[in-house]
Protein backbone atom coordinates (compact mmCIF):
# COMPACT_ATOMS: atom_id res chain seq x y z
CA UNK A 1 0.00 0.00 0.00
CA UNK A 2 1.08 3.13 -1.08
CA UNK A 3 0.83 5.98 1.65
CA UNK A 4 0.09 9.56 1.56
CA UNK A 5 1.35 12.04 3.96
CA UNK A 6 0.62 15.82 3.10
CA UNK A 7 3.31 18.64 3.96
CA UNK A 8 2.64 22.26 5.06
CA UNK A 9 5.63 24.24 4.81
CA UNK A 10 5.82 28.08 7.22
CA UNK A 11 2.02 28.03 6.83
CA UNK A 12 2.09 28.63 3.01
CA UNK A 13 3.70 26.22 0.80
CA UNK A 14 1.79 22.11 0.78
CA UNK A 15 2.65 19.78 -1.33
CA UNK A 16 1.87 15.75 -0.94
CA UNK A 17 4.53 12.68 -0.96
CA UNK A 18 3.77 8.85 -1.64
CA UNK A 19 5.31 6.46 0.53
CA UNK A 20 7.53 5.05 -2.28
CA UNK A 21 8.82 8.58 -3.01
CA UNK A 22 10.26 9.05 0.16
CA UNK A 23 12.00 5.40 0.40
CA UNK A 24 13.40 6.21 -2.86
CA UNK A 25 15.39 9.33 -1.80
CA UNK A 26 18.54 8.99 -1.22
CA UNK A 27 19.66 10.07 1.94
CA UNK A 28 22.41 9.78 4.62
CA UNK A 29 23.11 10.67 7.99
CA UNK A 30 25.82 12.38 8.92
CA UNK A 31 26.94 14.85 12.29
CA UNK A 32 23.49 15.31 13.38
CA UNK A 33 21.83 16.14 9.78
CA UNK A 34 20.77 14.06 6.76
CA UNK A 35 22.59 14.50 3.45
CA UNK A 36 19.62 14.00 0.75
CA UNK A 37 20.01 13.66 -2.59
CA UNK A 38 16.83 14.43 -4.59
CA UNK A 39 15.90 14.53 -8.25
CA UNK A 40 20.21 15.41 -8.64
CA UNK A 41 20.03 17.71 -5.87
CA UNK A 42 22.13 17.71 -3.06
CA UNK A 43 20.31 18.93 0.01
CA UNK A 44 21.55 19.38 3.38
CA UNK A 45 18.45 18.81 6.44
CA UNK A 46 19.17 19.19 9.97
CA UNK A 47 16.02 19.19 12.52
CA UNK A 48 16.18 21.85 15.19
CA UNK A 49 13.03 21.11 16.75
CA UNK A 50 10.74 18.57 16.87
CA UNK A 51 6.79 17.83 18.54
CA UNK A 52 6.47 14.65 17.62
CA UNK A 53 2.98 14.07 18.08
CA UNK A 54 1.70 16.71 16.91
CA UNK A 55 3.86 15.67 13.36
CA UNK A 56 5.61 19.35 13.29
CA UNK A 57 9.26 19.85 12.89
CA UNK A 58 11.37 22.75 12.83
CA UNK A 59 14.02 21.86 9.72
CA UNK A 60 17.10 24.06 8.96
CA UNK A 61 17.78 22.89 5.12
CA UNK A 62 20.77 24.62 3.58
CA UNK A 63 20.82 27.11 6.13
CA UNK A 64 16.89 28.53 5.90
CA UNK A 65 14.90 27.76 8.73
CA UNK A 66 11.17 25.96 7.75
CA UNK A 67 8.24 25.04 9.99
CA UNK A 68 6.82 21.80 8.52
CA UNK A 69 4.25 19.64 9.58
CA UNK A 70 3.44 16.17 8.20
CA UNK A 71 -0.12 14.92 7.85
CA UNK A 72 -0.94 10.94 6.97
CA UNK A 73 -4.08 9.84 5.53
CA UNK A 74 -5.60 9.07 9.17
CA UNK A 75 -5.04 12.89 9.31
CA UNK A 76 -6.26 13.63 6.33
CA UNK A 77 -9.55 11.89 6.64
CA UNK A 78 -10.31 13.43 9.94
CA UNK A 79 -9.86 16.82 8.88
CA UNK A 80 -12.36 15.83 5.97
CA UNK A 81 -14.74 14.52 8.32
CA UNK A 82 -14.90 18.57 9.84
CA UNK A 83 -13.62 16.44 13.21
CA UNK A 84 -10.06 17.70 13.44
CA UNK A 85 -9.03 18.96 16.50
CA UNK A 86 -6.84 22.19 17.14
CA UNK A 87 -5.61 24.52 20.08
CA UNK A 88 -8.21 27.36 18.43
CA UNK A 89 -11.04 24.90 18.73
CA UNK A 90 -10.71 24.28 22.27
CA UNK A 91 -13.61 25.46 24.99
CA UNK A 92 -12.83 27.66 28.04
CA UNK A 93 -15.71 25.82 29.45
CA UNK A 94 -16.13 21.70 30.23
CA UNK A 95 -19.53 20.05 29.52
CA UNK A 96 -21.20 16.78 30.97
CA UNK A 97 -20.69 14.45 28.26
CA UNK A 98 -23.47 12.47 29.53
CA UNK A 99 -26.05 12.11 32.21
CA UNK A 100 -24.62 10.85 35.66
CA UNK A 101 -23.91 11.34 38.62
CA UNK A 102 -20.50 13.86 39.95
CA UNK A 103 -18.70 11.38 42.07
CA UNK A 104 -15.60 13.33 42.54
CA UNK A 105 -14.63 16.78 41.55
CA UNK A 106 -10.73 17.38 42.06
CA UNK A 107 -9.92 20.86 41.60
CA UNK A 108 -11.02 24.14 42.67
CA UNK A 109 -11.82 27.80 41.41
CA UNK A 110 -8.29 29.67 41.23
CA UNK A 111 -6.30 26.41 40.36
CA UNK A 112 -3.99 26.06 37.97
CA UNK A 113 -4.24 22.65 35.98
CA UNK A 114 -2.77 21.39 32.96
CA UNK A 115 -4.14 19.86 29.89
CA UNK A 116 -5.39 16.11 30.22
CA UNK A 117 -5.11 16.69 34.02
CA UNK A 118 -7.79 15.24 36.09
CA UNK A 119 -11.04 17.45 36.77
CA UNK A 120 -13.51 15.66 38.31
CA UNK A 121 -14.92 12.33 37.74
CA UNK A 122 -18.37 11.99 36.46
CA UNK A 123 -20.26 8.10 36.82
CA UNK A 124 -22.74 6.91 34.70
CA UNK A 125 -24.35 3.57 33.76
CA UNK A 126 -22.03 2.39 36.45
CA UNK A 127 -18.93 3.04 35.02
CA UNK A 128 -17.03 6.62 36.48
CA UNK A 129 -15.27 8.54 33.63
CA UNK A 130 -12.61 10.88 34.44
CA UNK A 131 -13.18 14.16 32.61
CA UNK A 132 -10.07 15.91 31.57
CA UNK A 133 -8.99 19.34 31.22
CA UNK A 134 -8.72 20.33 27.45
CA UNK A 135 -6.22 22.92 27.87
CA UNK A 136 -3.54 24.23 30.79
CA UNK A 137 -5.21 27.25 32.41
CA UNK A 138 -6.63 28.50 35.52
CA UNK A 139 -10.36 27.27 36.94
CA UNK A 140 -12.70 30.24 36.98
CA UNK A 141 -15.53 28.79 38.44
CA UNK A 142 -16.60 25.33 39.67
CA UNK A 143 -20.25 24.25 39.02
CA UNK A 144 -20.78 21.30 40.72
CA UNK A 145 -20.00 19.15 43.72
CA UNK A 146 -19.55 15.63 44.65
CA UNK A 147 -23.41 13.95 44.78
CA UNK A 148 -24.81 16.21 42.02
CA UNK A 149 -26.62 14.80 39.21
CA UNK A 150 -25.84 16.46 35.82
CA UNK A 151 -27.49 16.49 32.66
CA UNK A 152 -25.67 15.79 29.48
CA UNK A 153 -24.24 19.12 28.27
CA UNK A 154 -24.11 20.30 31.65
CA UNK A 155 -21.44 23.16 31.96
CA UNK A 156 -19.35 22.26 34.83
CA UNK A 157 -15.85 23.89 35.14
CA UNK A 158 -15.34 27.37 33.25
CA UNK A 159 -11.81 28.09 32.74
CA UNK A 160 -10.50 31.99 32.49
CA UNK A 161 -9.99 33.56 29.39
CA UNK A 162 -6.46 33.18 28.07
Amino acid sequence: MNSTFKTRVNDTFDFSLQKDEIVAMDALSRDGAVHIVHNNQSIMVSVEKSVFDKRSYSLKIDGTLYEVIIENELDLLIAEMGLATGEENVSNEVHAPMPGLIIEVAVTEGQEVKEGEVLCVLEAMKMENALLSPKDGTVKFVTVKRGDTVEKGALLIDFEQE
